[in-house]
């Protein structure tokens, strides 16, 4: 049976992992790298770093495996996606720092090119809201501020990628500057309808097109491994954003699938099929994968304080010690009895989109205890998953059978039994937690003949955990409704 490499690189870690073909992990690696934070607001990775923690995990996972590399089908990679390096073309070293997803120092650009009416046309393109997340601000912002970097750009000299592109370029010793239209899709750069880098966006945000790499299906055989970390050349064979490689790892290939994953924020995508939907809701419409010559795309949404407000409850009011304890301390009331935490730490996502909101605890009697704020917290991640459920339904005229989860807090029962009350559709939890690796390791042994079609996948069947709503619908009615007038207190709290 042959073996699938995955890399996984993501923004504090790399990691390796070793699929058979019925997705079972033979091995598997990992290293973080240092966070570089050089003024307020600013966050940015050493790619040489990335590139050799990756490069380490993969020989590590290898050797832990016991395989020297004719072993291994393909490499499959999955990446944090916004992320932008760019490098000599000569040389193969960055000109700066890789400016990260997390950065905002191209928020004022943003707000230019709002201001200056751009706005409509990069949504439409691109599927995208003109923000700061997105890579094209920042790769114009290090051709505009990297001495030389703009004329030397312009001469074909320098090459840009994200994190996919950055990896392939090294494990190619050089002889590939490609990506995939999933990330190429989280550019700002792509217009997402003709497949291609767009001229009137490459205008608008000054980026020259001799910068930017190929862009290649998500599952074909870009190039071979020619590095002195692999002994033998192994096939590269498929790449994806993170989240995309998610959805394909939760086996959501069908239209109107759905998969949450739940970590500091939470991120859910719908697949929504061949053809774009535009949201009504302010949702981005993105590139899932594509495989051969068929496209498929998804809706995303994202919840920007998830997980992030446990670790609020142990580090900021100290009710529990690790972030584990919070389930514990929740299950000691049957309910919040009445209390709803709306985390706006930052402000609000879609739908509401409210970066003047701040965090809220309404409710609050003399009877209210640490485990009542506990549950409260748990339930906001369910309710702000149902706001984007609710917008992507909406949006796609779509009803969904099931709700696929990942993530770390996927371990929490309570928290993923209240998701199917709250909802009312079953929530099923794979007992495979590495779905993003796994995406990009099926990917890849898609294009290396491990099988003939998606349909084709067969994995080995394993124990996922389906929890179903149990909660009276009159009593969620209920839920929701407060939850929403908690919302509402907590919105435009910043006077502007």
């Amino acid at each position: 049976m042959a073996l699938i490499l995955a890399l996984d690189q993501g923004t504090t870690s790399s990691r390796a992992i070793i699929f058979d073909e019925g997705g079972a992990i033979i091995a598997s690696a990992q290293r973080e790298f240092k966070q570089h934070f050089p003024c307020p607001g600013w966050v940015e990775h050493d790619p040489v770093k990335i590139w050799e923690t990756q490069a380490a995990v993969a020989v590590a996972a290898m050797k832990d495996a016991g395989v020297g590399g004719r072993e291994i089908a393909a490499i499959g990679i999955t990446n944090q996606r916004e992320t932008s390096v760019v490098w000599e073309r000569a040389t193969g070293r960055p000109i700066c720092n890789a400016i990260v997803w997390q950065d905002r120092r191209t928020a004022p650009e943003c707000d230019r090119l709002r201001r200056d009416g751009f706005e409509p046309l990069i949504r439409l393109k691109t599927g995208l809201l003109p923000d700061a997340y997105f890579s094209g601000t920042k790769v114009a912002w290090i051709l505009d501020n990297v001495p030389q970097a703009r004329k030397m750009a312009e001469e074909g000299l320098l090459a840009f990628g994200t994190i996919d592109s950055w990896l392939i370029w090294n494990l190619t010793g050089g002889a590939r500057h490609v990506t995939d239209c999933s990330n190429a899709s989280r550019t700002m750069l792509f217009n997402i309808h003709t497949g291609n880098w767009d001229d009137d966006l490459l205008r608008i945000l000054n980026v020259p097109r001799a910068l930017l790499p190929e862009v290649r299906s998500s599952s074909e055989i870009y190039g071979e491994t020619h590095s002195p970390f692999f002994p033998v050349p192994i096939s590269i064979g498929g790449a994806a954003g993170d989240q995309q490689a998610a959805l394909f790892g939760q086996m959501c290939t069908s239209p109107g699938m759905v998969k949450n994953t739940y970590g500091t924020g939470c991120f859910m995508l719908m697949n929504t099929g061949g053809k774009p939907v535009t949201s009504q809701n302010q949702l981005l419409t993105t590139v899932a994968w594509q495989i051969g010559n068929r496209t498929l795309y998804a809706l995303e949404g994202s919840v920007f304080i998830g997980g992030a407000v446990v670790q609020w409850l142990r580090d900021g009011l100290g009710i529990i010690r690790s972030s584990s304890d919070v389930e514990a301390l929740a299950r000691q009331v049957d309910d919040t009895d009445g209390v709803y935490l709306v985390p706006a730490f930052s402000g609000l996502g879609a739908p509401h989109w409210d970066p003047y909101a701040r965090g809220t605890l309404v409710g609050i009697t003399r009877g209210t205890t640490a485990a009542h704020i506990a549950r409260a917290a748990l339930e906001s991640i369910a309710y702000q998953s149902l706001d984007l459920l609710t917008c992507m339904t909406a949006d796609s005229g779509i009803d969904i059978g099931e709700l696929r989860v990942d993530g770390g807090a996927t371990t929490n029962d309570t928290l993923m039994q209240f998701q199917a009350d709250i909802l009312g559709v079953p929530v099923v939890r794979p007992s495979l937690s590495e779905t993003t690796a796994l995406g990009a390791a099926l990917l890849a042994g898609l294009a290396a003949g491990c099988w003939k079609s998606v349909d084709g996948i067969n994995l080995r069947k394993s124990e996922a955990k389906t929890f179903l709503p149990k909660m009276d619908r009159a009593k969620v009615g209920r839920l929701i409704r407060g939850w929403r007038r908690a919302v509402e207190r907590s919105r435009n709290w910043i006077e502007t």
